[in-house]
């Protein structure tokens, strides 16, 4: 089985084909039969994981067993400590409540350059950890609040995160880490509630 992180360059597609002849993973990853469990949109960068286990990548994006997720979130202007409340209790989209579990200023952290750069200022640095993943999520809540996403990074899924990879860059799973991403979805199984 195989197992692999990947740092997600900004203008990249999550997939390995597109008939628009846009950057995909296929420009990146060389390692055959190996998908994304889960996605992140072109205009969004950071990690991903891939196998070439379907039941794996079931697990990973399933609502029940999904591990939490930490966004590092550039948004235009400057979010209140009422505005983090809101995030956490839930906005209302599209008659749907999104919240996150956590939701915290953090100080501009040290990155990689994004083409092209944000332009927008000011702008607050945000930390999002959700547990759910749906559609353009982390964007949808942050305009609900008035203060737009600029740049959108997944750091983290689970304990799993991009120190170490550069955009464009990836690793392969350890065994004794596919061993701890194992253990942490059947414990995320146990503990959804049946029926």
């Amino acid at each position: 089985m195989a197992v692999l992180l990947f740092n997600k360059p900004y203008g990249v597609l999550s997939q390995f084909t597109d008939p628009e002849g846009r950057p995909t993973l296929k420009d990146y990853i060389p390692v055959p039969h190996v998908y994304p469990a889960g996605r992140l949109d072109l205009r969004s960068e950071g990690l991903l994981i891939l196998s070439d286990n379907p039941r794996l990548r079931g697990l990973l994006t399933h609502h029940g067993h999904a591990l939490p997720r930490e966004y590092w979130v550039q948004v235009e202007g400057e979010p209140d400590d009422h505005d983090l409340e809101r995030l956490v209790h839930g906005v209302w989209v599209d008659g749907r409540r999104l919240r996150a579990r956590r939701a915290n200023r953090m100080p501009p952290p040290k990155l990689w350059p994004r083409t092209p750069p944000v332009r927008h200022h000011p702008t607050t640095w945000l930390r999002l950890v959700l547990t759910e993943g749906r559609k353009h999520q982390v964007r949808r809540m942050t305009a609900a609040i008035g203060h737009p996403t600029q740049r959108l990074i997944r750091w983290a899924i689970g304990p799993f995160t991009l120190h170490g990879l550069q955009p464009g860059q990836w690793r392969y799973l350890t065994p004794s880490e596919e061993a701890k991403l194992w253990r942490l979805l059947r414990a995320g199984s146990a503990q959804r509630p049946k029926g």
